[in-house]
């Protein structure tokens, strides 16, 4: 049985999905991803992928995910499977692209700067 391994990113989380033909078992971090993402939001991202190739249930994925927050992490994840699905599949792809899921989104926090508070805010300027 053929193991594809994959990598997505989102802001500061990193996600290594492991992806092969099953019975739509999805496992996050050795939790089902219904336990480890709660809300209905997130757990829509992470099936998505399957959702818009039709291939629900189809696939086993085994995805280990760190840093950032909770929302990157999903979206770290959705991107992993995405790609992992088109390593295994290539007529998938232009379904994905046109949904956005193979695109690496860049938004990073911005740095923050010497002299300032935070990234743009700066301390009170007082003229007199």
């Amino acid at each position: 049985m053929e193991v594809v391994n994959t990598l997505g990113r989102r802001k500061t989380a990193v996600a290594r999905a492991y992806v092969q033909k099953g019975k739509g078992e999805i496992i996050i971090n050795n939790k089902d991803y219904k336990s480890y993402f709660t809300t209905s939001t997130l757990q829509y991202k992470i099936n998505q992928a399957f959702g818009v190739t039709k291939t629900t249930g189809e696939y086993d994925a085994k995805v280990t995910v760190k840093g950032g927050g909770v929302t990157g992490q999903a979206e770290a994840v959705r991107l992993a499977i995405a790609r992992a699905l088109v390593e295994m599949d290539e007529s998938l792809k232009p379904a994905l692209r046109a949904e956005g899921l193979m695109t690496r989104n860049p938004k990073m926090v911005e740095r923050k700067k010497p002299g300032q508070k935070k990234a743009r805010k700066r301390f009170q300027f007082s003229k007199r």
